[in-house]
């Protein structure tokens, strides 16, 4: 028997979030008008903007599933370097070259302000540590699960004000939370020592003594 483990989809999701405030669930999120797309009815376009939002609120703390290290932008042909949509946080990588640069995030565009000018050198990238916006659907589902109680508790602050109903939603998405953290934990491997990707730290073993 085959198990999918695509378990939340957007439009499960907005239904947690529309049960826990004691509405009914839907079969779909919009409606086709004109060739538009609209929203069934205001409280779900409530629902469902409130789960965007900590998807994005999520997804800017940096997990290790949207987080890429040493991540190299490169000049176009007139020298610009363009910022991807979906990037949420980026920081220049901490090389030796940092403190000769200064270079920040202006628009859709990077900026160097030593030298104060959006020209870059065309045959040198400049490596970035940066946060990803991805799909909702495409993240773990561990997260998804986070996330909709996380909104669920939202929506229950302002859409039905029931302190009572918010505490409960409180202690479930803490215990979501902590799931999170365990799969952040179980899938970053990281060390003490603060050992960056791409290289090797061979600790010691009681056999080493032994060897002459």
């Amino acid at each position: 028997m085959n198990t999918t483990t695509t378990t939340e989809t957007e439009l499960s999701s907005v239904n947690s979030i529309l049960m826990a405030i004691g509405q009914a669930p839907i079969t779909r999120i919009f409606n086709e008008e004109n060739g538009n797309l609209v929203y069934v009815n205001p409280e779900v376009a409530i629902a469902h903007s409130i789960l965007m939002e900590v998807n994005v609120d999520v997804q800017n703390e940096g997990w290790v599933w949207n987080t890429e290290q040493h991540y190299p932008l490169v000049p176009d042909s007139d020298g610009c370097i363009y910022i991807p949509n979906n990037v949420l946080r980026m920081d220049r990588w901490n090389n030796g070259d940092v403190r000769t640069t200064n270079v920040v995030r202006r628009g859709n565009k990077l900026y160097d302000k030593l030298n104060h000018t959006y020209i870059f050198d065309t045959d040198k990238a400049l490596l970035y540590d940066i946060v990803w916006l991805w799909e909702y659907e495409t993240l773990p589902s561990v997260f998804k699960r986070y996330i909709t109680l996380r909104a669920s508790g939202r929506a229950a602050t302002q859409m039905v004000t029931n302190p009572s109903l918010v505490q409960l939603l409180a202690t479930q998405e803490q215990q979501a939370r902590a799931a999170c953290m365990e799969y952040e934990c179980n899938q970053a491997d990281v060390s003490y020592f603060g050992t960056p990707d791409g290289s090797v730290y061979r600790p010691f073993q009681p056999y080493h003594g032994l060897r002459r």
